[in-house]
């Protein structure tokens, strides 16, 4: 089955940025249950230096936490189903403690974080959640014993503290936190790899075969985002030009990106890239600027089928 492009993106996004600190699983199954976790991190031991710049994601990643972003208001069915991932893994956590004739305290247990880009207030009151001033406004919690927190994005503060969650939200608070990205310093390499997580979501989104009206303004709010990471793959490619021969580095910077851009493309379209899809990407890559555009538009009508029997010698 293919990806849904915001879960997609959202796995990226935190394995791109947690990764430094620790040990972050993509679709985690928990032990012995048919459940799977989109994110589960575990922080290095003894913990990395803290990166001050990741604001709120520094403070999450200094215990083991489940991931769960939601793109809408999730039910009352899936906080519960969240619920039971965490509990499901606190326990295989105690049984491989014991395995191991180690103690776990509480302050190692896993954390649950669910974050969606809104919650209402009844839902808020019925799960009986607290607002920690140190944490600041939209982060609530819920009972000390549950260890389980919601970060609602349409709440935040726009701070540089919550810049990078707010890149996850909707419409005017996502457009706010597109432009804070681009506002920071070029030579800022979290600048960079934002703008390439974006540039793919963007895309993502345009290939599928249906777009609603949500899809549209998410495309609207990463055009910005989209123009600048296409600026600044072209300034690369002159730089490398210009240390190993202007033609042939802009030539192999533009391969390098196309090689990027269509795995994530087969990615959000068909689910995996197999040995076949793989097989297929270089005759693609070499296509002419002219080719490689027309390409791009006609893959959301083109079959897995169709690719493999046009591009396959």
């Amino acid at each position: 089955m293919a990806r849904n492009p915001f879960d997609q993106f959202s796995k990226q996004f935190f394995e791109e940025f947690l990764s430094p600190l620790g040990q972050v699983r993509i679709n985690y199954e928990i032990p012995g249950e048919a459940k799977f976790v989109d994110i589960w991190f575990i922080p290095s031991t003894p913990l990395e230096t803290v990166q001050q710049d990741l604001g709120i994601l520094n403070r999450i990643a200094q215990t083991p936490c489940l991931l769960e972003p939601y793109r809408k208001q999730p039910t009352n069915r899936e906080i519960r189903s969240c619920l039971y991932k965490l509990y499901h893994l606190e326990a295989e956590t105690q049984r491989e403690a014991k395995r191991e004739e180690d103690k776990i305290s509480e302050e190692q247990l896993p954390r649950l974080w669910i974050i969606t880009t809104s919650c209402s207030n009844r839902v808020l009151q019925d799960l009986n959640v607290t607002e920690d001033e140190t944490w600041g406004k939209g982060i609530y919690f819920l009972g000390k014993i549950l260890l389980t927190r919601i970060i609602v994005i349409d709440r935040l503060i726009p701070t540089p503290d919550t810049l990078w969650l707010r890149l996850l939200g909707k419409g005017l608070i996502q457009k706010q936190a597109v432009e804070e990205v681009i506002a920071l310093p070029t030579e800022d390499s979290k600048r960079s790899k934002i703008l390439k997580l974006l540039y793919s979501w963007k895309i993502s989104i345009e290939v599928a075969r249906e777009m609603d009206l949500e899809d549209r303004e998410v495309i609207m709010n990463l055009s910005q985002a989209y123009l600048e990471w296409e600026e600044q793959t072209e300034r690369r490619a002159m730089e490398r030009g210009l240390k190993r021969g202007i033609e042939r580095g802009i030539e192999r910077g533009i391969e390098q990106e196309r090689q990027q851009l269509l795995e994530n493309l087969f990615l959000a379209r068909f689910g995996e890239v197999d040995p076949q899809l793989a097989g297929i990407i270089p005759p693609i890559i070499s296509l002419s600027s002219q080719e490689y555009a027309a390409f791009l538009l006609q893959l959301p009508s083109l079959s897995r089928e169709d690719l493999l029997t046009r591009f396959t010698s």
